[in-house]
């Protein structure tokens, strides 16, 4: 096992920027920038033992401080939307920015992955260990609480990444944390991902109104294209003239895990045929975002020139359900004063022959 460090850039006020590097004893790698805690790379082999990054990002800083797709980022206070920009707690409405039409989307517009974190690096018996640390004033992008929040990544010698999230505010709040990496187990530079295939364990979905706002209703995905309980390729069913399909202009909704909330489970796996690269997704969260890239543009170009677009990629986003404060029958993203906020995701990387 293995970290290095080296400079990745100047901020405009010439703070400097750093870039971890994470390998273990087969080769594997993670990489992850000071700029938001943002992770960069991934570097895992294929059948036939050839070495591709499979997650999307930038090789300049100046490309992550837009970032607009949010490639690689801890996303936080709350991940995902929540409708008409508003939350209330113990009574009192607390206003958000309305950044996503009338909703307000990944805590924004005011980003963490805009933000320099803290770092503290190490080896530990469980792995390299990288723990980015970040202070959110009460009143942070309109949520109540001063937060102490860590974001951890561990990568394994069995070639998993583990990412860990913790939270500790002196007020109630809500925490709901996620990463936003998008995936390619092609290479992230190849454009067409209709053809890996996807499984998740999740027999209910909650469909979503025109604006990306869940109705309340936990629905069973059999008989729709919804259903992943079998592995299927993405582009199979996603062209259905099937409600949620056309409103999400392909797939881009919560999926209702089934397992209970707190257990470490496998909820999702990911398979290219051509590479024989699966990738499994390990939550304790109650659900978990799967989007097709269906809104990604080529605005800006990817590492090594690669122009990214729609559908060149997937998320798997782990998270409580969207709006999940404003749906008293959805699992609680609030967070009491005082208690912490520790919730563990894992994406493992095998290779099948």
């Amino acid at each position: 096992m293995a970290i290095s460090k080296e400079l990745f850039g100047q901020m405009p006020d010439k703070t400097e920027v750093y870039k971890y590097t994470l390998t273990n004893s087969h080769g594997v790698s993670a990489a992850f920038i000071t700029l938001g805690a943002v992770w960069v790379s991934m570097l895992v082999p294929g059948r036939d033992g050839q070495m591709a990054d499979v997650v999307l990002g930038y090789d300049d800083l100046d490309s992550y401080l837009k970032n607009p797709p949010h490639f690689g980022a801890p996303i936080g206070r709350n991940a995902n939307r929540i409708g008409g920009a508003v939350i209330t707690i113990g009574g009192k409405d607390y206003p958000l920015e309305a950044n996503n039409g009338p909703n307000n989307l990944h805590s924004g517009p005011d980003f963490y992955h805009s933000r320099l974190w803290d770092c503290r690096a190490s080896e530990t018996a469980g792995g390299s260990r990288l723990d980015f640390s970040l202070e959110s004033p009460d009143g942070d992008q309109g949520y109540p609480g001063n937060a102490r929040i860590t974001v951890s990544y561990i990568l394994t010698e069995d070639d998993s990444l583990k990412l860990e999230y913790r939270m500790v505010s002196d007020a109630d709040t809500v925490a709901n944390f996620t990463n936003h990496s998008y995936f390619n187990l092609a290479g992230h530079g190849c454009p067409d991902i209709l053809k890996q295939q996807v499984w998740i364990n999740a027999s209910h979905y909650t469909p979503a109104d025109e604006v990306s706002i869940p109705t309340g209703e936990i629905a069973p995905v059999a008989g729709t294209p919804m259903d992943f309980t079998e592995m299927k390729e993405i582009g199979r069913d996603i062209g259905e003239p099937f409600e949620a399909l056309v409103l999400g202009k392909g797939y881009d909704h919560n999926w209702v895990l089934d397992h209970p909330e707190g257990e470490l489970s496998l909820a999702a796996k990911a398979y290219d045929p051509e590479s024989g690269r699966m990738m499994e997704v390990y939550t304790d969260l109650p659900g978990m975002q799967f989007y097709t890239a269906n809104f990604l543009t080529d605005e800006l170009p990817g590492k090594g020139g690669a122009v990214y677009g729609y559908r060149h990629a997937y998320c798997f986003e782990t998270q409580y359900y969207p709006d999940a404060v404003h749906k008293a029958q959805f699992p609680s993203p609030l967070l009491k004063a005082g208690d912490t906020c520790h919730t563990v995701t894992v994406y493992k990387f095998t290779v099948t022959v």
